[in-house]
């Protein structure tokens, strides 16, 4: 869909400006793009990118308290820590070698990245911005750490495993693991924190979980390569990204059922949805862009174009 001429002016004025966050009203998508070493921050009032921010060299993982982003940088093997407001990285952490996936914990007080060569996942400080510990994992290749909404624990994939490993936050180790499918990759909570939901990419399944009894209860056939998960905010729906077939599957948590299949740009990988959960936006690592779909309508309504290979996106 091609957008209102308003909304193209409007970002055309401001795609060049070094604005603080403070000034234009939230929410935002965070996109980095990690052959740009860049973040595109897209207004989701009006679908245009407003600023672009230092991201370091090759990110990828991403996440944001809404004043600072997290990021994983590959040549470094380090966490950079983006000031959203001055445009300016005021801090890198050392994590091991290809960190990957990064998350928030809902107090803002956590920060997990799931690191590849070290099999493990390292937790940070937000506050002091440190280390506070490396717990090793069994997945070999761990690519996501995300918390649950209490903060209580972490799931984390990896790409080599056919389990997702369960962490302890509190005593700081692994306590058990849950058999799913070949490479696990996306992870994604109900508000509630009862079920978790995994995308494994090899077998093209979303997996349910309950956390209760840590046993899978549903199996739900996706589209090819299904990797990247979101929940809508009040746990109605699944999102996820299907790699090969560019489109993103809708599933119902009511009944495990797939809703509607949505195209988007080549290779959709990480995803993110507003805080109403009216949009998500889908980041297509081939196409250079960033799909916005419509979740009312289930349909794509628009196509932003962003940085070089996309890799994910946060909302806040």
């Amino acid at each position: 869909m091609r957008p209102f001429p308003h909304a193209c002016m409007l970002g055309t004025l401001l795609a060049g400006l070094i604005l603080p966050a403070s000034g234009l009203a939230a929410p935002f998508a965070y996109v980095p793009n990690e052959k740009s070493g860049s973040v595109s921050v897209i207004d989701t009032a009006t679908d245009t990118v407003v600023r672009t921010l230092p991201g370091g060299k090759r990110p990828r993982g991403i996440a944001t308290d809404g004043t600072h982003l997290y990021i994983s940088e590959a040549p470094s093997s380090s966490l950079v820590v983006v000031n959203i407001d001055t445009a300016r990285q005021i801090k890198s952490i050392k994590l091991g070698e290809s960190p990957e996936g990064v998350s928030v914990s809902a107090d803002n007080r956590l920060i997990a990245a799931a690191v590849e060569e070290s099999n493990s996942v390292v937790l940070l400080d937000a506050r002091k911005r440190r280390q506070i510990a490396e717990i090793k994992v069994e997945g070999d290749n761990p690519e996501h750490a995300v918390f649950s909404p209490d903060g209580r624990w972490l799931l984390v994939s990896a790409e080599n495993a056919e389990q997702v490993d369960v962490v302890d936050v509190r005593a700081r180790r692994q306590v058990g693991s849950i058999p799913v499918g070949k490479r696990p990759r996306g992870i994604g909570f109900t508000p509630d924190g009862k079920r978790a939901y995994v995308a494994c990419e090899l077998v093209s399944t979303v997996y349910a979980i309950d956390m209760d009894s840590r046993q899978v209860i549903a199996e739900i056939k996706a589209g090819t390569y299904a990797n990247g998960v979101a929940m809508a905010p009040d746990g109605s729906r699944v999102y996820v990204s299907n790699g090969k077939d560019a489109t993103v599957s809708v599933i119902r948590t009511s009944d495990h059922q797939v809703e509607a299949t949505i195209p988007v740009g080549k290779r959709p990988w990480n995803m993110a949805v507003t805080p109403d959960g009216r949009k998500l936006y889908v980041a297509n690592g081939r196409s250079n862009s960033v799909t916005v779909i419509d979740t009312q309508r289930l349909e794509a309504i628009s196509e932003i174009q962003v940085g070089e290979l996309p890799w994910g996106v946060t909302i806040r």
